[in-house]
C-alpha cells in the first residue's frame, strides 16, 4: 500500500519536471542600489544628550519603576539603545525593567516573547536590568465604538513607562500614525488581549484605533516618554529622539513622513518574477515588507513595483517557524513548508484577523523549480528576457541580482550601479538556489 502511494507522488513529481523541463532560467547580474542616507554615528551619546531635554530624563525620579516597552521587531541597535536608556535611568535613581511590547508575537506567550527579545540581544545580562514578560493586561479604558483599551499589567503598575521604538510605514494601513511610538503603546503594550481588540474591526479602522487607543493609555498610564528611531535604506538608524509623553502622537506624524522619504526600494517598476530569499517576524511584520515586494493582505495599503509572480524560498532561523507573509507569494518550497510552526503562524492571523499572511501557496520541492514555475507563470511574451529580480530578504536592498532583461533600465539609472557580468544561476546538489 506504502510502495503505491509512494510510486504514485513520484510519478506526481516527474509530471512536474516535466512541464518546467523547457523553461529558460535567465542569467543574472548583481547590481548595487545607492540611496541617500544620512547615519547617525553616535546613537548612544545622541540617547544620553536626549535624556537632557524637558519632559524627558527629569520625568525620571529616584526609588521609581520604570517599565521600558521593547518590541519585536529587528530595529537597529535595539540593544544598545535599550542598555543607554537603562543606564540613564539608573543615573537618575530610576528602577528599570524591560517588557516584551510585542502584541501576539512570540506565539503569544511569555516566554516566546522573552526569547523573541533574547534573539535580538535584549537580555537581562545585556541590558543590565531585570525582563518581566507576562501576558496579562488591565483594561484602562474603551472607546466610543465599545473596544476595550488594554496594556501589559507589568507596565501599568509601574511608576513609569517609556517606550522604544522606530517609526516606518505600515504592511497593512495608512494613517498618520503607522508603525512607531503610538502602535506600540496600542498594540505591542496590549499583548495579544489589545492588540485582538485594536484589529476587532479590520484594518480599515486601524489608524482610528492606533492613535485613540495611544492617546487613552498616554492620559490614564503612566507613561512618561517614548524613544524614537528612524532608519535610513541599509537599516541603520539616521535619527534618534526623545518625546515627551503628550507630544508622541504628533511626533509620531512628523518622523513618519521622514521615514517614507528615508526608504529604499526595488529601483525597477516592472518585474515578471520576484525572488525573495527568506522571510521572518524580525524583518517585518508580514515577514517580507509589502512596501518593497507591492504584495499587501489589506486593501487598505498601496505602493511597490508590480510583481507578477512572487517566489518565497525560505524562512529565517530566527522567526521560529512563523511563516506569515507566504501567503502574498505564488510560490514556495517545499523546504519552507517543513519548517512552519502552525499555531504560531496561526496566532497573528487570528489577532489581526487577516487569514491571507498565511496562506499556503504552491509547494514545489526545490528553490529551482520554485523559480522555474514562477517563470512559467509569469506571463511575460518572451520567458527568454523574463524581467527577474532576486533579494536576500526586504530588509537588505543594497545589493540584489537582475536578469540581463533589466540591465538596460539598470544602465539608464544613476542609483543602480552593475557589479559584474551576466552568470547562470548556481544551484546546489539539491536545488537550492546559492547566493
Amino acid at each position: 500500500m506504502k510502495s503505491n502511494l509512494l510510486i504514485r507522488e513520484v510519478a506526481k513529481i516527474g509530471i512536474i519536471q516535466e512541464l518546467l523541463a523547457d523553461i529558460p532560467m535567465p542569467r543574472m547580474v548583481k547590481v548595487c542600489q545607492t540611496f541617500v542616507a544620512p547615519e547617525l554615528n553616535d546613537v548612544v551619546g545622541t540617547l544620553q544628550a536626549e535624556f537632557l531635554k524637558p519632559g524627558v530624563g527629569d520625568r525620571v525620579l529616584p526609588g521609581r519603576r520604570i517599565a521600558i516597552a521593547v518590541g519585536s521587531r529587528g530595529v537597529a541597535e535595539i540593544a544598545a539603545i535599550t542598555r543607554a536608556a537603562v543606564e540613564e535611568i539608573k543615573k537618575r535613581g530610576g528602577k528599570p525593567f524591560v517588557v516584551p511590547a510585542m502584541g501576539s508575537h512570540g506565539g503569544a506567550t511569555a516566554a516566546g516573547q522573552r526569547q523573541v527579545l533574547a534573539e535580538l540581544g535584549v537580555t537581562e545580562a545585556v541590558v543590565g536590568c531585570p525582563i518581566i514578560s507576562s501576558m496579562e493586561v488591565v483594561e484602562v479604558g474603551k472607546l466610543a465604538n465599545g473596544l476595550a483599551v488594554l496594556i501589559d499589567k507589568q507596565a501599568y503598575e509601574a511608576d513609569g513607562i517609556v517606550v522604544i521604538n522606530r517609526v516606518k510605514p505600515h504592511t497593512a494601513y495608512r494613517g498618520p500614525c503607522e508603525s512607531g511610538l503610538a502602535k506600540m503603546l496600542t498594540i505591542g503594550l496590549g499583548k495579544q488581549k489589545g492588540a485582538d481588540s485594536c484589529h476587532a474591526y479590520s484594518f480599515k479602522h486601524m489608524a482610528e484605533h492606533v492613535v485613540a487607543m495611544a492617546k487613552i493609555k498616554i492620559e490614564k498610564t503612566p507613561v512618561l516618554f517614548g524613544i524614537a528611531t528612524v532608519e535610513n535604506a541599509y537599516d541603520k538608524v539616521a535619527k534618534l529622539v526623545a518625546v515627551p509623553a503628550e507630544a508622541i502622537i504628533a511626533v509620531d506624524q512628523q518622523l513618519l513622513q521622514e521615514a517614507k522619504a528615508g526608504m529604499p526600494r526595488i529601483l525597477f517598476d516592472q518585474i515578471d518574477v520576484l525572488i525573495v530569499d527568506r522571510i521572518g517576524k524580525e524583518i517585518s511584520g508580514d515577514g517580507m515588507d509589502p512596501n518593497i515586494t507591492g504584495r499587501y493582505s489589506t486593501p487598505y495599503a498601496s505602493g511597490g513595483p508590480e510583481v507578477a509572480k512572487l517566489v518565497v524560498l525560505d524562512l529565517t532561523p530566527q522567526t521560529h517557524g512563523n511563516a506569515n507573509g507566504m501567503g502574498t507569494a505564488d510560490f514556495t518550497t517545499r523546504k519552507l513548508f517543513n519548517k512552519i510552526d502552525f499555531a504560531s503562524t496561526y496566532a497573528n492571523c487570528l489577532t489581526s484577523t487577516i487569514a491571507i499572511p498565511a496562506r499556503i501557496p504552491l509547494i514545489m520541492e526545490t528553490d529551482k523549480e520554485a523559480v522555474l514555475a514562477a517563470i512559467k507563470t509569469c506571463n511575460a511574451r518572451d520567458l527568454t528576457k523574463v524581467r527577474m529580480v532576486r533579494i536576500k530578504d526586504t530588509l537588505h536592498l543594497g545589493e540584489i541580482y537582475i536578469s540581463e532583461a533589466l540591465l538596460a533600465a539598470a544602465g539608464a539609472n544613476s542609483a543602480v550601479k552593475i557589479g559584474g557580468d551576466p552568470a547562470a544561476m548556481q544551484f546546489d546538489g539539491g536545488g537550492n538556489l546559492l547566493w
